[in-house]
């Protein structure tokens, strides 16, 4: 492997960094706790990791159908599904709109849909390195529709004091 395509990989996980960024600054807090939450929600620190694993994957695949046909439609598209990631962060902890952000995150799995098909002709192995990506936001939504169901709003946006707090102690709620 060359410079230029370590610089790119390097290049395409700082983007997914700062896109997963958003999620460390609007963050569950004592709002979330509060919730009215399914039971079968996921442990606080199943997040984390999932999303860790996602994002290399992610950043992965826009790398390999960047090394065959550079920056065009695909990584458009690719672009486009992760500014749509970086938002669902604001719209469901920060301003604290679960309808809201069910209905971006309905968006967001029809862009990575997108991406899959785009990425597929330049790389297959791009396009199924999104699709546990799709799968995970397909479960997100479900989840995002049941507490935005189960808990209707308003809700208070996030305040300062919450954005700066330190981050709280994964525990199952």
């Amino acid at each position: 492997m060359d410079w230029q395509s370590i610089f790119g990989l390097l290049g395409f996980f700082a983007v997914c960094f700062a896109a997963a960024c958003t999620g460390a600054v609007f963050k569950p807090g004592e709002w979330y706790d509060r919730l009215d939450r399914p039971s079968w929600l996921p442990p606080d620190w199943a997040f984390p990791v999932a999303w860790s694993l996602l994002y290399i994957m992610i950043a992965v695949a826009a790398w390999l159908v960047w090394r065959v046909e550079g920056f065009g439609l695909a990584l458009g598209v690719w672009a486009v599904q992760l500014g749509l990631n970086a938002l669902w962060s604001v719209l469901f902890f920060g301003v604290r709109r679960l309808g809201l952000a069910l209905a971006e995150a309905m968006a967001l799995w029809a862009s990575i849909l997108g991406c899959i098909v785009t990425f597929a002709p330049a790389s297959p192995t791009a396009a199924w390195l999104m699709v546990p990506y799709l799968a995970w936001v397909t479960f997100a939504c479900v989840l995002n529709f049941s507490m935005w169901r189960r808990n209707p709003g308003p809700h208070p946006v996030i305040t300062m004091a919450e954005i700066k707090a330190p981050p709280r102690r994964y525990q199952r709620g």
